[in-house]
């Protein structure tokens, strides 16, 4: 055998013709195809905004406009768009005791299913019955297709698809809370992200002679199941309203005639002697923790406090906003 000179390690193996594998038999690397144009400058992308515009890009183009205007939105009171008021999709309630709890409070729902196999306990069967009594539809399915329905979370062989939640409309809700025989009274949460406290909320709103209440869309708690079922059915009753942005809803509510107060614990004024009681008022709740955020505060005509024996203590976000509409309704009445 020849002998054959050592290779460095790196070295690249090349053939015959002397060309190093990998480059194709080419003398010379690939040439760049210069810079990457913007998307506006292509014309094959739906941004391009040159004036021969090929067929396909003013199809996308036309596209993306009707896209965007059926999910256009605006923060201004009387211009809001037609959009749907629901939320994405079915929620899915999970295990005996919450399926249970549920149907007893009324909670709207589409389907009641059952594993095949499942043992027939007192929740089960009380569960059907109710299910059959509001005519919600119960299936009976393959235990491994209830536990693709639940991403494999345990549901103890029965689950409840719960309809999502229809919000009002806010520019309806704010006609019939003038058209009543009061100064309207309104509740916006700020940062409230427990649905407990929620549909505590909604409770003592209802309660205490609110004509609605107002959440945000983002970083704040929906009108789930949980929240339902807290609210003792008053969520049935009291019209929810999704906003975008509460700062500017805040501003467009104040130019419709209502003082904004915002519960705070540094306020400037006391709730028991709120002058703005009788007036069109909207009473503007934060979490319990973080409270009302400074820019809300700041928007807000006063900062409401609500005063306790105790420094160390603080009121849970439901508890505030009870004391605060039992109040307001003392004084109005």
């Amino acid at each position: 055998m020849a002998n054959s000179k050592p290779r460095r390690s790196g070295q690249a193996n090349k053939g015959k013709s002397g060309f190093g594998r990998g480059t194709g038999g080419q003398k010379k690397g690939l040439q760049g195809k210069g810079r990457t144009l913007k998307a506006d400058q292509r014309p094959w992308h739906k941004k391009y905004s040159g004036e021969d515009k090929p067929q396909r890009t003013q199809w996308k183009q036309s596209k993306e406009r009707a896209k965007a205007a059926s999910q256009g939105r605006t923060s201004r009171i009387g211009q809001a768009k037609t959009r749907d008021h629901r939320d994405e999709g079915p929620e899915l309630l999970l295990g005996r005791n919450p399926v249970v709890e549920a149907l007893r409070s009324k909670v709207p729902a589409r389907v009641l299913y059952v594993a095949f196999g499942t043992h027939l306990d007192e929740r089960i069967a009380e569960a059907v019955r109710i299910a059959q009594n509001r005519d919600v539809a119960v299936k009976e399915l393959a235990r491994r297709d209830l536990d693709r329905k639940a991403q494999n979370s345990m549901h103890q062989g029965v689950a409840l698809e719960v309809e999502p939640y229809e919000y009002a409309d806010l520019v309806k809700l704010l006609h019939d809370a003038k058209s009543g025989p009061r100064a309207p009274l309104l509740v916006a949460l700020d940062g409230v992200t427990d649905p407990r406290n929620l549909g505590a909320i909604i409770r003592s709103t209802a309660a205490f002679g609110g004509d609605g209440l107002l959440i945000p869309s983002r970083r704040a708690a929906s009108v789930t199941a949980v929240a339902w079922r807290t609210s003792a059915g008053a969520a049935a009753r009291l019209p929810v309203a999704k906003i975008v942005n509460l700062t500017n809803t805040i501003k467009d509510l104040q130019s419709e005639g209502y003082m904004a107060v915002a519960l705070d614990s540094a306020g400037d004024e006391d709730v028991f002697n709120l002058t703005a009681a009788d007036e069109p008022l909207v009473l503007v709740v934060g979490d319990e923790g973080k409270g009302v955020s400074r820019l809300v505060a700041q928007t807000c005509d006063f900062r409401a406090t609500i005063p306790i024996a105790s420094e160390i203590e603080s009121l849970n976000a439901s508890v505030a906003a009870s004391v605060a509409l039992a109040e307001t309704t003392r004084q109005r009445s």
